[in-house]
């Protein structure tokens, strides 16, 4: 049987060293690729085979939920693992129903992790049961999605941003975007959450555990 090969990508080295040193104690023989960005994960996946990436969502540049649809689109097959510092109830739904195949968020990594690739690497998804019971309580009241539900992931994605008291312009920085984008998404994410300022944005955020 061929070792199995994990693709890593996540810009912070300590990171990539932390996977590769849970993974290892129980797969010696496991292979790894690293990416630190959008361009690598495009490079490795074009010119390599790979069992599993394991995806950062918040990468320099394009974001996760970008590469993940990239992934998606060139290689079907291959199994994504959203791996994120986000909680699982914040973005896990978001990230699975944008084609990954599982979420952990990072906190849960020294007990978690072998499991999910594992899950991975037989061909299952891997899902937590707080997970299943977002995507069970949404199947059975779909009128019931909160407003943030709504939103497009980089629209989301701004809007954290927004409630932890970033600028449009440093948004624009971190998302390599034009400020106007930004000041477009911050207007349709006012719109969509029947908002008026970011500091109701911070305020939701807050109540609904999102920061």
């Amino acid at each position: 049987m061929t070792n199995k090969r994990i693709l890593i990508a996540d810009d912070h080295a300590a990171i990539r060293i932390g996977i590769k040193h849970i993974l290892k104690n129980e797969y010696p023989e496991m292979e790894f690729g690293e990416a630190t960005n959008a361009r690598e994960v495009a490079e490795n996946l074009k010119d390599q085979q790979w069992d599993v990436v394991v995806l950062d969502i918040n990468m320099p540049g394009r974001n996760g939920f970008d590469i993940l649809k990239q992934i998606r689109n060139d290689k079907p097959n291959v199994p994504v693992l959203i791996f994120s510092m986000h909680p699982e109830d914040q973005i896990g739904v978001r990230a699975l129903k944008a084609g990954a195949s599982g979420y952990l968020s990072k906190e849960s990594a020294d007990t978690e992790l072998i499991r999910a690739i594992k899950q991975l690497l037989s061909g299952k998804k891997y899902v937590t049961s707080t997970i299943a019971e977002l995507l069970i309580t949404q199947l059975a009241n779909p009128s019931d999605k909160p407003p943030h539900e709504m939103l497009s992931n980089r629209e989301y994605q701004t809007f954290i941003l927004l409630a932890t008291g970033k600028s449009v312009s440093q948004i624009a920085t971190t998302l390599s975007l034009g400020v106007p984008t930004i000041s477009t998404y911050r207007a349709r994410i006012l719109e969509k959450m029947h908002l008026k300022s970011n500091a109701e944005l911070t305020q939701y955020a807050i109540s609904n555990k999102l920061i």
